[in-house]
């Protein structure tokens, strides 16, 4: 089996698997209990947020547990406009994000908040330019993304800092959930107000998310109860996934550099190989992430080259997991200015430290012989 769809999820690390359920077997209190298994839970979720926050180098406190990217993106988002709507309604996000980004806003877009939408070039990124001139006194938020899930665009989420340096009172948020897999260093600049990843992503568990929030930034909270995450996100603690999610965090930085320069050599290799097709375009650019590839092959839509090469025991995906399902074309690909019969066309490869070259080349000679099945079909 060649599993190539590593940006929709990843295999837990061993190491991570052991944690949750030792984790779950253990020390199953509920954090928030008197008695000593709660205390010893409690414990356990303090020291996770620790190895966390020491991994990112910030502090303990601006380190939140979510349930995922998409709660993580929904709450800076929606907490941001419920605390923040008396001083302003503007956003400024991409035309690229993901749907928990775009999708929130459409949504506040319906309570009278305006958004912007910042265009995209070809190689699917923002202007500077641009987004110093949506700037508005009423901008309250801007959200960006910090690796494209779909193509693997690197977004200038340094450069986007630095300007909002001069607009402090702005909410600066990124939605680094494919970030983690993909750039050699993860570090959160100092003008990075919010920071979302999800544990899944990086070979942890579904179901947990990590939120950097600098102190001193407020955001309105969307769960409450029980006063749980410093009593701004209510509900009991994911101990088990949370502890697994440090391990993975940790197992995944130690071994960054590595990873990265490996899934390069494999998205490389393919890419060199896609490219002597004349039917065939590439949209991931060539200074994009290191573990995503983009591509289409004229005529034979995304969903039939997904089957055709699981018939060969290879799973990619079309250009988004979370959207795989829908008839609808890629928003990513339409923005930055693929043909809809082309953008129908395309396909996803996300690769992974545990990819291996002989798999990449089962990819070539497969896609050699489907290509030429498919010719004689058109």
């Amino acid at each position: 089996m060649v599993y190539f769809d590593n940006s929709a999820t990843t295999k837990m690390f061993p190491e991570s698997l052991e944690t949750f359920l030792k984790v779950n077997q253990s020390y199953f209190g509920n954090p928030s209990s008197l008695h000593a298994y709660g205390a010893a839970a409690d414990e356990l979720l303090s020291e996770s947020r620790k190895q966390v926050a020491n991994l990112l180098k910030v502090s303990s406190r601006e380190i939140f547990f979510t349930s995922g990217g998409t709660e993580g993106n929904n709450w800076v988002i929606k907490g941001t406009a419920l605390i923040k709507y008396r001083v302003g309604k503007h956003i400024i996000t991409s035309s690229v994000e993901h749907s928990s980004v775009s999708k929130s806003l459409k949504q506040l877009e319906n309570f009278g908040f305006e958004v912007t939408y910042l265009p995209v070039n070809s190689e699917g990124k923002i202007s500077l330019e641009e987004l110093q001139d949506a700037i508005r006194k009423d901008t309250i938020l801007v959200s960006i993304m910090s690796v494209n899930n779909e193509v693997g665009t690197i977004q200038p989420i340094e450069e986007v800092a630095e300007l909002l340096t001069h607009y402090p009172t702005i909410h600066f948020h990124v939605d680094a959930v494919q970030a983690i897999s993909g750039l050699e260093n993860i570090s959160i600049h100092p003008r990075i107000d919010f920071f979302v990843l999800s544990a899944h992503k990086f070979n942890g568990p579904k179901g947990v998310g990590i939120l950097y929030k600098k102190n001193g930034k407020q955001i309105a909270s969307l769960l409450t109860g029980g006063d749980q995450e410093f009593g701004e996100r209510s509900t009991t603690e994911n101990v088990g996934g949370i502890a697994a999610t440090a391990k993975s965090l940790r197992i995944t930085m130690n071994q960054k550099e590595e990873s990265v320069i490996h899934t390069e050599k494999l998205k490389n290799y393919i890419r060199s190989f896609l490219k002597e097709y004349e039917d065939v375009n590439i949209y991931s650019p060539l200074d994009g992430a290191s573990h995503i590839l983009c591509f289409a092959m004229k005529g034979v839509r995304g969903e039939v080259l997904v089957h055709a090469l699981e018939k060969e025991n290879i799973y990619i995906s079309t250009t988004s997991a979370c959207a795989s399902k829908k008839a609808s074309s890629s928003s990513t690909l339409h923005s930055m200015g693929i043909p809809t019969q082309w953008s129908q066309c395309a396909v996803r490869l996300s690769f992974s430290f545990e990819n291996t070259m002989e798999e990449a080349q089962q990819f070539v000679n497969v896609f050699k012989d489907l290509h030429t099945k498919f010719q004689k079909i058109q």
